[in-house]
């Protein structure tokens, strides 16, 4: 059914005739007016001056339409005429009526529901204000509303006097909610079941484990399948058992022969610079407990002793994280990984925490090494990508940042540092750290898409700031402690969607 408005404009340039409307009619002593012929009458009629009166006001099409019986209105003669007949009834008589059918209609309910069910409520409930009136009909708001605005509100009391709008003030919305998450339910069941499955195999197929965990891993199965897809872990399952003995075992040489090198004149800075850093690190919960903070001193220094050209940069301990909750999930049910007690975690489980987290997270950075090389050139040159990638895809928010003299080296750097692991909450970066597992060099190229939509994603408050101080601030400290999985889900499809168009066409880069 069109609205007021829509009915007035077609109205207003109807080229038809109306049935019901006034048309003049013209003979021959009323011709009609021809300006060519009577413009002489026009020019020589003198203006004489007169008291101005208050203008006609333009009648409307509503006025119009009341004073009209025969006009047509499309879809709307069975409401006009249950309003005309609303309008002959007592209102006590109509809501005396509907309460006593409303009464024989749950007696008759009573009498066939099973013994031990809960009764409903043999009358609706009571309105605000002792009004127990579920839904005012068209005559009623007609009579209530002042002349003015009745007919601005006549759209809204239409609909409030359709049977569904009860159904859903009487608790239809739960359903609906319940039904979503019962079919979100069952989505995460037939998945989790897909990578069981997969998983279960002698030889798991890594292509095909690559394609499933790219929309994200369910909690259950996301340590082993990281394993899986770093590289950490070999296909057959036969071998795995040996693998994680000798890896392991690797890794406690490494700590027996150099750990205790860390309070050396040569390597005191590196150990120093680590121990300042753990505890600026999050979830505090987590990482401020004695043990986790130990564990997370060895794995980086270790790896920074194990590799020279780069050593301990400061971006890289936040690399740890991710591995750490992942892995330690295994053993802990029911509760949140990043506020978990560490101290109930038997010894033997969190040796092989640790041990897991140090080889994953050096599999990661043998990707993207020269990211914490000296100069760290690896860095510099994916912002000067990120920069021109996004002139191309929005120039608009490219030429504001240069109006307003903000480089992107000063609030991108620390997106490449720290793979958006300070821009964003710990549970959205695991899920992104599931695409970049599936994807071929995951975390040194599809990085930088994943940078330039999540730039672009800001457009609309980038643009509102116009002091270089509150947009810098702005972008150092983006909003998105309220973000969840399908946030991330919707940067990564739009991340995906620019490797697409850039990554196989770097003509594109160009302009």
């Amino acid at each position: 059914m069109a609205s007021d408005g829509a009915r007035k404009q077609f109205w207003k340039r109807g080229s038809s005739k109306v049935p019901g409307s006034i048309q003049h009619v013209y003979g021959a002593q009323h011709p009609p007016f021809d300006p060519l012929v009577h413009g002489t009458l026009l020019k020589a009629t003198p203006k004489v001056p007169t008291t101005p009166v208050k203008a006609k006001r333009v009648s409307t099409f509503q006025e119009f339409e009341s004073n009209t019986s025969d006009a047509w209105d499309a879809g709307e003669d069975d409401d006009e005429l249950l309003a005309m007949a609303a309008e002959s009834l007592n209102t006590a008589v109509v809501m005396e009526t509907a309460h006593r059918v409303l009464r024989n209609h749950s007696q008759q309910q009573g009498r066939s529901r099973p013994p031990g069910a809960p009764e409903p409520p043999a009358e609706p409930p009571e309105a605000p204000g002792g009004d127990l009136r579920l839904v005012k009909s068209v005559s009623e708001s007609h009579t209530s509303c002042p002349e003015g605005s009745a007919s601005d509100a006549a759209p809204l009391q239409r609909s409030q006097s359709l049977p569904h709008a009860a159904t859903v003030v009487l608790g239809g919305a739960p359903e609906s909610s319940a039904l979503s998450s019962s079919a979100l339910s069952e989505r995460e069941a037939s998945r989790l079941d897909k990578f069981k499955h997969l998983l279960a195999g002698p030889n798991t197929d890594l292509e095909e484990l690559r394609k499933l965990s790219w929309s994200g891993i369910p909690k259950p199965v996301r340590a082993i399948t990281w394993k899986l897809l770093s590289g950490y872990l070999p296909a057959n399952v036969d071998r795995r058992p040996a693998t994680l003995q000798r890896k392991q075992k690797e890794y406690f040489a490494f700590i027996d022969h150099y750990y205790d090198s860390r309070n050396d004149e040569v390597h005191q800075d590196t150990y120093r610079q680590i121990h300042i850093d753990i505890p600026r690190m999050s979830p505090e919960a987590l990482i401020l407990q004695p043990k986790v903070t130990e564990i997370f001193e060895r794995i980086l220094f270790i790896w920074a002793i194990r590799h020279p050209a780069s050593g301990y940069v400061q971006g890289i301990n936040d690399l740890v994280t991710p591995f750490f909750v992942v892995f330690i999930c295994e053993y802990i049910d029911d509760e949140e990984a990043d506020s978990a007690n560490i101290s109930r975690v038997p010894e033997d489980a969190l040796r092989n925490v640790e041990a897991d987290t140090y080889w994953c997270m050096s599999r990661l950075l043998d990707g993207i090494q020269d990211n914490y090389t000296f100069a760290q050139p690896g860095i510099q040159m994916k912002v000067k990508m990120l920069e021109e990638l996004v002139s191309r895809i929005d120039e608009q928010v490219h030429r504001h940042l240069g109006q307003h003299e903000v480089r992107y080296l000063q609030f991108t750097f620390r997106w490449m540092n720290n793979l958006l692991t300070r821009e964003l909450p710990l549970r959205c970066t695991v899920r992104l750290w599931d695409t970049y597992q599936s994807e071929p060099e995951g975390f040194a190229n599809f990085h930088l898409y994943v940078c330039a939509a999540f730039l672009v994603r800001w457009r609309k408050e980038i643009l509102e700031e116009r002091d270089f101080q509150e947009l810098l601030l702005f972008l150092q400290n983006l909003p998105t402690a309220h973000w969840g999985d399908e946030d991330v889900s919707l940067l990564l499809a739009e991340a995906y969607r620019l490797k697409f168009a850039f990554a196989d066409a770097p003509n594109h880069y160009k302009k």
